[in-house]
């Protein structure tokens, strides 16, 4: 399952966030990252924020060919 942690500059004083769905994606559009599902946007980040973002999601290895 798609999963994005959001970390901010420890001087803003904001938790950092973890944000998971199914069909969760991530575009960069106009100066704004956008975090979207199904129903819409869920979170959008301005650049000039400074907050940085990573994917954390586990990623199953791909089956082994014998």
């Amino acid at each position: 399952m798609p999963a994005y942690l959001i970390s901010h500059p420890r001087d803003q004083k904001l938790d950092d966030l973890v944000i998971e769905d199914p069909t969760l994606s991530l575009r960069f559009e106009a100066g704004w990252a956008i975090l979207a599902d199904d129903h819409g946007v869920c979170l959008a980040i301005p650049s000039g924020q400074g907050a940085s973002i990573q994917r954390v999601d586990v990623q199953e290895p791909a089956p082994r060919e014998e």
